[in-house]
């Protein structure tokens, strides 16, 4: 399992790891309308799966602006950031922050993701920072775990093979 700080406090993840190679695992979590989502949701399609502690603190603020700004570059790429953040809070931090080109999702009700994408931080019910590249035929084919959760993540790196993928 990924080793992870929060604030440089080691932290607990639950769940199980993802390795580049592996089938996605599924998961179930709630669009800002309340809406069941899940991978299939996004058939077809290149996901990158960006999870975040919140939305409403800086660094998750700013990776999330930042992947918006690039989603317009990235042709046939769905752009998620998936936190514990409720579905009403996600919305209402979109319309302030103008982000309109990727999807926000609320794991809150289950984690999930969090659990299925080894993600979830157990002290804290929140979910490590982490990247996800899933190709169309839901392979995973890029992981990055942010060893720091208040880091920002490899961005290059993330755009880069969300933009190889198929």
């Amino acid at each position: 399992m990924a080793n992870i700080t929060f604030n440089q406090e080691a932290v607990t993840l639950l769940g199980t790891e993802v390795k580049v190679g592996d089938n996605a695992p599924d998961f179930q979590v709630l669009s800002n309308d309340l809406e069941t989502v899940n991978l299939d949701s996004y058939a077809g399609k290149v996901k990158l799966i960006t999870t975040v502690p919140s939305v409403d603190t800086g660094v998750c603020s700013e990776e999330t602006i930042r992947f918006n700004k690039e989603a317009d570059t990235l042709p046939n790429v769905q752009v998620l950031t998936i936190s514990m953040d409720l579905p009403f809070a996600q919305s209402r931090w979109c319309a302030a922050n103008g982000v309109k080109n990727l999807d926000t999702l609320s794991d809150h009700r289950n984690a999930d993701l969090g659990k299925n994408y080894g993600v979830l931080i157990e002290e804290l019910r929140l979910l490590a920072r982490a990247i996800f590249v899933v190709d169309s035929n839901n392979k995973v084919t890029y992981v990055e775990y942010v060893s720091e959760a208040t880091n920002h993540p490899n961005y290059e790196a993330a755009l880069r093979a969300a933009k190889e993928a198929e």
